[in-house]
């Protein structure tokens, strides 16, 4: 499986953002992608996930700005980031989690710079 993230940018605080995820390879045991990011100097951590279903599941620090959405017959993941803040500053990952069905993998970083 490989992952391919695109959409990153600068952006004024309140402005938005709008992040892509295309996978490719064996997709059929993929369940849960998800988006993390990485601030300098701080651990990577997770932003948003949705599984196959749809199920959603986000970090208590985006709830409410950014939505995660999955296309399965595209094997696309998007992150639509609203309200930016500053501190969502941060190098981006779109992620497969390992699973007992799959491996982990992982995207290139996506720069989300929000300028104050």
């Amino acid at each position: 499986v490989q992952l391919q993230a695109s959409g990153g940018g600068l952006v004024q605080a309140g402005g938005s953002l709008r992040l892509s995820c295309a996978a490719s390879g064996n997709m059929r045991s993929i369940n849960v992608m998800g988006w993390y990011r990485q601030a300098p100097g701080k651990q990577r951590e997770l932003v948003a996930a949705v599984t196959r279903a749809g199920t959603t599941n986000y970090a208590d620090s985006v709830k409410g700005r950014f939505t995660i959405s999955r296309d399965n017959a595209k094997n696309t993941v998007i992150l639509q980031m609203n309200s930016l803040k500053p501190e969502d500053t941060a190098v981006y990952y779109c992620k497969v989690p390992r699973s007992s069905w799959n491996d982990e993998y992982w995207g290139q970083g996506t720069q989300v710079t929000v300028s104050s």
